[in-house]
């Protein structure tokens, strides 16, 4: 059986098991509970009413938080020409064509974001098997995909997060850090919420979302309320 530390049963004291919490409640439990030596992240985690295993009922979205997540974003472009330009003074960390895509077949994996222009996907994508599992691959789905290369990039730049289902029906997303305040978790991790309830399948029937909870990278898991959403 895992040991627990003593700081997370510090943490299991603050929180009523099976208890559940209105959002704002629940941000400050996790502000007031004892924190590991570093900055968390505030995380998300959604049970969704979905068959993962029908293709019509997948889901995939993006939302721009308003106050960011909190971390230095790595965003690599697939551009050619004059676009490379463009991605860069955008604030793209790298762009480029065929020679990214090499370096990315030998293993170098050192980005957090993708994008690309429409005539870069045919070539793109060959990195589906190592972009994919990872949810790095560019896709018109998330508007990593397109034209206004530039804008893009700005939009991974300012906080734009990406979700989808795993294989269990869950969606989980990073909302935040715990260093912001009450008031910007809370704001982040509602617009994340009205973002999944917004992508919501038509061909879902009934009650669409079965729990929401919301942890942090060490901390415990509290429970929402989902009546009020």
């Amino acid at each position: 059986m895992r040991k627990t530390s003593k700081r997370f049963e510090k943490c299991l004291k603050e929180v009523e098991k099976d208890k559940f919490h209105s959002l704002e409640n629940a941000v400050s439990i996790l502000k007031k509970v004892p924190h590991p030596k570093f900055d968390e992240s505030v995380e998300l985690a959604c049970k969704l009413n979905i068959d993962p295993k029908q293709p019509e009922q997948m889901l995939r979205g993006t939302t721009i938080l308003p106050h960011g997540i909190g971390k230095a974003v790595r965003v690599a472009v697939f551009c050619k020409g004059e676009d490379i330009k463009k991605a860069k003074e955008a604030g793209a960390d790298f762009a480029g064509n065929s020679e990214l895509i090499e370096k990315i077949k030998s293993g170098w994996l050192g980005f957090d974001k993708t994008a690309s222009t429409p005539e870069m996907m045919k070539e793109v994508a060959k990195l589906g098997k190592i972009l994919g599992p990872r949810g790095l691959m560019p896709s018109p789905k998330t508007g990593t995909v397109g034209l206004d290369i530039a804008g893009i990039v700005k939009e991974l730049n300012s906080g734009k997060v990406q979700f989808k289902n795993d294989k269990t029906g869950n969606v989980h997303s990073i909302a935040g850090k715990i260093s912001f305040s009450e008031q910007d978790i809370c704001e982040n991790l509602l617009t994340l919420i009205k973002a999944v309830i917004s992508s919501r399948p038509a061909q879902v029937k009934g009650r669409f979302i079965k729990s929401i909870s919301i942890t942090t990278t060490m901390g415990p898991a509290l429970k929402l309320d989902t009546a009020k959403f």
